[in-house]
């Protein structure tokens, strides 16, 4: 083997491109014919040719390149030469061929442009000789199909082989090629080029490169050399969001904006926030915001390759390794959004591991020594491993936004296409994320004039609605029905108790646990929204659709997220029909319907904002329960003095005559009437409409018809 012999041909550079064809005796033609011939020789790769079909097929160029079809005509002339003489004379003119390209060695080049890249990267990240080597044999394997088919004769290698075929090809001592693959070597902790260490792969498959694009870049003259991975280090841009959108996690943000700042500043190493969340929350805009208040450049690792293919969770972990390095001398952020694609790749069904798992050491020395602070997002965190969350400096969770601030988005990112009414519709969806927002509103002003300005908050709510009903979530309500909740009246509600006056109790304690229980439609949940209103205060509704799950610990898990979200947004929590969830434990019959009681439980005793429960089933609350609530209200049917003042509120609202006496009369008689029975009247005159107070009557009366005779009664205290 030569000593340093890419050392010389690396201080050579060649005009020519790979895609050009090459002579044998230009110094890049010298260069693959030397390296093929190692492999026909040195490796045995060559015995493969002694097959006449084998030979016949190799390419011709590869031919053209060996001197082979010059040979074969002077020893053969127009004969097929048989199996037995390729045996006994190929060997040996192969031999010949190695050893006159060994003697032109010192004439070896590369192309131009792959020796000015390999360059400008050596200086970016100081690799020795041996590792410009090795990254420039991999670049041309792919560049230059000659040499890539003879690397194919040498068939599938071991780990072990693939060592000893680097060695021989590149004429460098073997525990140097081992020495600068391993994983902690200057290639390997750059990202650039690393070894696949499963077996039975192709000497090109062999060699893992930070993104499927960098090759072809690697061979082409670049401007900036950042420009090499374009296809996985992206600049971000600009963000949409403002830092006065992330309201809802100030106290987060005031420890965490300094603390980039002086990580920045100071050239801190092994800096990682967490940022988790349901999708659309602005996790991203809120790496893009931070950015821009710390007036510093922020780099995405990209999901996806130049073509818009996922990318592999190993390909995005040596691009976020690269990364590191090639910006990491600048004022810059990374951003490694969905994480899931390196924590959560494997199939845990079967067995396979994740990335993050089957590179350990890889993960935590990148958490831990990374030059540059770095944003990881993941829209759960519960499934990542707790050994690497310890390793994040910052655990930062970003709920949906709050409706005050859920009103302001829809205003600033949709602004002229919104009225209000449209405005409060959306704004009432807790679901509502920047993200679904921006998307419809560049939709609608994508079509232009084709909407006319009249139709367009319509057609925004349509687009929003749909878009969150496919993810599962709860359409927009009707705008009927959103006036008359905002039109809810204290007084037509029988609980015994002054509602206005607990209202302004709970504005100065901001807290206290509420059991509304009584029969349906008597205004339970309408009373929740008002006090939220009253309080100034975002309402979170839960419903048991939106907590319980068919797998084991999965509710318990909603539970607990349902209180902390609703601490975190300050937020008055509802939870409707939760007898499904405080039942009796003394009739427990399987295990998890314990732990969902005790559970429930837990979180009403530490949460410290208001919570609102609504039962229809109040005998089946665990007595535990029973205790934790402050105050129990029980709501029932209305008496007749708010019987009579709804229906004339209902009368003016739908533009009806005021009864007369006779249909006070009848009204008077109605013992089971509740609010929700006027509402559902009011919706039925949408598209049945009533002529009178009469009409309107008729509807209540077949309403109450409906009903069970009696009901529960009170259970001695409110």
């Amino acid at each position: 083997m030569k000593a340093h012999e890419f050392e010389a041909i690396f201080r050579r550079r060649s005009l020519r491109s790979p895609t050009q064809t090459d002579s044998r005796n230009d110094g890049y033609g010298i260069l693959i014919r030397l390296w093929c011939l190692r492999m026909l020789v040195s490796l045995g790769a060559g015995l493969r040719l002694a097959d006449p079909d084998q030979l016949a097929d190799l390419d011709a160029q590869v031919r053209g390149l060996l001197g082979l079809d010059e040979w074969l005509k002077q020893r053969f002339g127009d004969e097929t030469p048989t199996a037995q003489e390729l045996q006994r004379e190929l060997p040996a003119q192969l031999r010949r061929c190695l050893a006159d390209a060994e003697a032109e060695a010192d004439r070896a080049c590369l192309p131009a442009a792959l020796h000015d890249n390999l360059l400008r990267l050596g200086e970016l990240i100081g690799y020795e000789p041996i590792d410009a080597a090795l990254l420039a044999f991999r670049v041309l394997l792919y560049g230059d199909d000659r040499l890539n088919t003879c690397s194919w004769l040498l068939g599938p290698l071991s780990v072990d082989q693939a060592m000893v075929s680097l060695s021989r090809i590149l004429a460098l001592p073997e525990s140097a090629v081992r020495q600068a693959l391993a994983m902690h070597s200057t290639l390997g902790q750059s990202g650039l080029l690393t070894l696949e260490r499963s077996e039975g792969n192709y000497l090109i498959a062999c060699l893992g490169l930070v993104s499927y694009g960098f090759p072809r870049r690697m061979l082409a003259a670049q401007e900036e050399i950042i420009n090499l991975f374009s296809d996985a280090i992206v600049p971000c841009s600009p963000p949409l969001l403002r830092l006065s959108d992330y309201d809802h996690i100030r106290p987060d943000l005031d420890l965490l904006r300094p603390y980039l700042r002086c990580s920045l500043a100071d050239a801190r190493v092994g800096v990682n926030v967490l940022v988790h969340g349901a999708p659309g929350t602005g996790k991203s805009q809120l790496a893009r915001v931070l950015a821009a208040d710390l007036g510093c450049a922020l780099y995405d690792v990209s999901c996806e390759d130049e073509n818009g293919e996922p990318g592999s969770g190993l390909q995005r972990l040596r691009a976020l390794f690269a990364a590191q390095r090639l910006v990491g001398r600048k004022q810059a952020l990374l951003l490694f959004d969905e994480v899931e694609d390196v924590f959560h790749d494997g199939d845990g069904a079967e067995g396979q591991k994740s990335t993050a798992q089957l590179r350990k050491a890889w993960m935590n020395r990148l958490l831990e020594q990374n030059a540059v602070p770095t944003i990881w997002i993941t829209n759960r965190a519960d499934g990542l491993d707790p050994a690497y969350i310890r390793r994040f400096d910052l655990v930062l969770e970003v709920p949906v936004p709050p409706r005050a601030q859920r009103e302001r988005l829809v205003r600033d990112l949709a602004g002229g296409l919104v009225d209000e009414p449209t405005v409060s519709r959306l704004a009432a969806v807790e679901q509502l994320a920047p993200a679904v927002l921006t998307r419809a509103a560049a939709v609608l002003r994508g079509v232009g004039e084709a909407v006319p300005a009249p139709a367009r908050p319509a057609a925004l709510a349509r687009l929003v609605e749909c878009t969150l009903t496919a993810q599962g979530y709860p359409g927009l309500p009707a705008p009927a029905w959103a006036a008359l909740a905002e039109d809810y009246d204290p007084t037509l509600a029988n609980c015994g108790v002054d509602l206005d006056a607990l209202a302004d109790g709970l504005a100065r304690t901001r807290g206290g646990r509420l059991c509304l229980f009584g029969l349906p439609g008597t205004g339970k949940t309408a009373f929740g929204r008002w006090l939220a209103r009253r309080l100034d205060a975002p309402l979170h509704v839960r419903a048991v659709s939106d907590l319980v799950s068919a797998y084991l610990g999965e509710t318990e898990k909603a539970i607990a997220l349902a209180f902390r979200e609703a601490e975190q947004a300050g937020a008055v929590l509802l939870i409707d029909e939760v007898d499904s969830f405080l039942r009796d434990r003394q009739g427990a019959q399987r295990s998890w319907e314990v732990t969902q009681v005790n559970e429930m439980l837990t979180r009403m005793e530490r949460f410290p904002g208001v919570f609102i429960a609504t039962t229809n089933l109040m005998r089946d609350l665990d007595p535990a329960a029973l205790r934790r609530f402050d105050l129990k209200l029980r709501f029932d049917w209305l008496r007749p003095a708010q019987a009579e003042a709804m229906l004339n509120e209902t009368c003016a609202s739908l533009g009806l005559p005021a009864p007369d006496a006779a249909v006070q009369a009848r009204l008077a008689r109605l013992p089971n009437l509740a609010p929700g029975d006027f509402a559902a009247a009011a919706r039925q005159h949408r598209f049945r409409s009533f002529a009178d107070a009469c009409d309107l009557l008729a509807v209540l009366e077949a309403e109450c018809r409906l009903k069970p005779e009696g009901g529960e009664r009170p259970i001695g205290f409110v």
